[in-house]
């Protein structure tokens, strides 16, 4: 009597902790990887018109946003983009005079 006891409390136990991994696997997935997949998802659905119109407005109110701004870059990024500039200007010299 009492190994039956024994065995009904074990499947109890053995299916409430069943249920509890189960509700925090979907919780965390819910919660972490839920949104991130979606945007991937939409990031390799680019080639849909919907999405490209969607890439293209967000493209065009972060420009204008930008453009509201005093300065669009902070220093570190502007001396970043003017060496790659120059880099970039002295190279297609060097490429017309071949």
């Amino acid at each position: 009597m009492k190994e039956n006891f024994n065995i009904k409390h074990f499947l109890l136990k053995l299916v409430a902790i069943t249920f509890a991994i189960i509700i925090v696997i979907n919780v965390t997935y819910n919660l972490i990887l839920a949104d991130k997949i979606e945007g991937i998802n939409k990031i390799l659905q680019i080639s849909k018109k919907e999405n490209i119109t969607f890439a293209k407005e967000k493209i065009r109110s972060e420009i204008e946003s930008g453009l509201e701004k005093e300065n669009i870059l902070n220093d570190k990024d502007a001396k970043l983009l003017l060496k790659f500039y120059k880099k970039l200007k002295k190279e297609i010299i060097q490429a017309e005079g071949k």
